[in-house]
């Protein structure tokens, strides 16, 4: 996207419960983006923005009293917690009205901060898309590591166009977060969904870092959930894996119905209860793992025809900061957002 202007960059930080990380993370963004305003790479008027996921601790508090101590910083309250992809979609869809580059990280900050000027200098080269890629997993446990390939391998055999090594550092252009929020579902697949866009991308390579504070919220409950929401986002080839295993079991059962008859016929039958057993044991499991899996693209379906918002914002500090008499030198910009009911905004400054 080729602008005629300084762009105007906002970093989506999504929060959840981030006491311990921010007092170390929210000065390390604050010092580059100083720099890139400084270097006249973005807008003077360009922004961070915290997006608290309904934080049970004093994560609000401290996002608040950064917001008073420093125009850049920014923040969006949900409600409750709606989830990360909820978090993402509420402070790209809130920025977009703004913003002509919108870059999502983590608040642990992990993900290198230092590749965010690399980024900037992509989009102005034209590239819609910058994803930051991991360059290894050295800082995984083998599990993580070995359990993240066999997703991606996985995915790839599905079908699913995805970024390996990628997780949800990036810079997206206007045109692309117009283009994202058209997408209506409740729980969208970011990962997924970005790829199939087809805007111009390119990636950059960085080494993550171990977390300096708080935990992980990612364990395995959520890793497994996230790559199932992943596999039924994309896919129908779990229903169809279901059938072929059907028809293979049914084959399997007709085979053994012959071999059954021709013993009987030679008089060697023996009846026997745990064989018996043991099929009605296997067919059973069968039965409910192919009911789970179809009861899941229901409950999905389900989930979707009742339109309710993804995320609700109770208190919103970044759009007031671009009212009218507010913005420096900037011309009004007319923008379109295609919101179709999945948020609601409600409240104000608290």
């Amino acid at each position: 996207m080729k602008l005629t202007h300084l762009p105007r960059l906002t970093i989506v930080v999504p929060c959840n419960n981030e006491e311990p990380v921010l007092p170390t993370s929210a000065p390390i963004l604050e010092n580059i983006l100083t720099d890139l305003i400084q270097k006249r790479a973005v807008a003077v008027d360009s922004k961070i923005l915290f997006v608290d996921d309904g934080s049970k601790d004093r994560t609000w508090l401290m996002i608040d009293r950064l917001t008073q101590q420093n125009p850049l910083f920014t923040g969006l309250k949900f409600s409750r917690n709606y989830g990360q992809e909820a978090a993402l979609m509420g402070g790209m869809q809130t920025a977009s009205a703004h913003s002509d580059f919108v870059i999502t990280i983590d608040a642990d900050l992990q993900d290198d901060p230092t590749l965010i000027p690399g980024m900037v200098e992509q989009a102005n080269a034209g590239y819609d898309v910058v994803y930051g890629v991991r360059n290894d997993r050295s800082t995984d446990s083998w599990f993580k590591r070995t359990t993240a390939e066999g997703f991606y391998w996985f995915m790839g055999k599905l079908g699913v166009d995805l970024v390996p090594n990628h997780s949800d550092f990036r810079l997206l252009t206007k045109p692309v977060v117009d283009a994202l929020m058209t997408c209506k579902e409740s729980n969208p697949f970011i990962r997924g969904i970005i790829p199939q866009l087809g805007f111009p991308s390119t990636k950059l390579y960085y080494k993550r870092q171990p977390r300096q504070a708080g935990v992980s919220k990612y364990p395995l409950r959520k890793m497994l959930r996230f790559a199932l929401d992943g596999v039924l986002s994309f896919s129908v080839a779990p229903i169809r894996a279901v059938l072929y295993a059907g028809l293979v079991i049914c084959t399997g059962a007709f085979a053994m119905l012959l071999w059954i008859l021709v013993q009987h016929l030679r008089g060697t039958v023996v009846t026997g209860w745990s064989s018996i057993m043991a099929s009605l044991w296997f067919l059973g499991g069968f039965q409910l793992v192919a009911i789970s899996i179809i009861g899941e693209y229901v409950g999905r379906t389900f989930t979707e025809v009742k339109h309710r918002p993804r995320f609700i914002i109770q208190t919103d500090t970044y759009s007031p900061s671009f009212a009218i008499g507010k913005t420096v030198n900037r011309q009004p910009v007319s923008v379109t957002l295609h919101l179709n009911h999945q948020s609601v905004h409600s409240g104000g400054r608290s």
